[in-house]
């Protein structure tokens, strides 16, 4: 991609977006000959994508993207640990990302899960307990029914981004004007993207 800005790089993403939702994907070379130039030159990603894990929400396909175009971190609640983290310190200070998106999508099970309580068997209850906090916000902000689902997904993607921010390298890049972080959500039925 070559240097690009955190603006370039998400218009690229609007961009994408907008023939996936309209049902007209560029073409890709996936052929032997870009996969062996990304073998011989490297991958440049333009963009870190966090998501969900969730199968509906691939981030190739929702930003009509190709091999090598984006570095993405995929967990259930599109929460991060530690592993997440340095993930993403990668994409940023050896791959020269220079836009970070963490999007969540309407209908998280995993939100729906955390909102709704109960028994979370196994290492479940890890990705519960991160975004508890999200669901106690959005329901001492007024949220109820389907709205405090949807509100506990926007107060979990912005407390991802206060997450990734603590890191020292994160940090660094933004104050340095090297990377642009961003949140957005996805609508499963429209396959458009808002970003936040």
């Amino acid at each position: 991609m070559g240097n690009i800005s955190g603006n370039e790089a998400l218009q690229l993403l609007k961009d994408g977006n907008k023939r996936f939702t309209t049902g007209n994907p560029a073409v890709k070379d996936t052929g032997k000959a870009r996969r062996d130039e990304l073998v011989s030159k490297g991958q440049k990603p333009f963009a870190i994508i966090v998501t969900c894990s969730d199968s509906r929400v691939p981030p190739e396909l929702i930003f009509d993207q190709a091999l090598g175009d984006l570095f993405v971190i995929r967990t259930a609640g599109n929460v991060v640990d530690p592993i997440a983290v340095g993930s993403i310190e990668y994409g940023v200070e050896h791959l020269g990302s220079p836009l970070l998106v963490v999007m969540g999508h309407e209908k998280c099970g995993a939100v729906q899960a955390t909102v709704d309580g109960g028994e979370a068997p196994g290492s479940i209850a890890a990705i519960v307990s991160k975004i508890a906090p999200s669901a106690e916000k959005a329901r001492a902000a007024g949220a109820s029914g389907s709205d405090l689902y949807e509100k506990c997904c926007l107060e979990n993607i912005k407390a991802t981004i206060d997450e990734i921010k603590e890191s020292h390298i994160v940090k660094h890049f933004i104050k340095d004007g090297h990377l642009t972080v961003i949140g957005a959500k996805y609508h499963l039925g429209s396959g458009e993207v808002v970003f936040i």
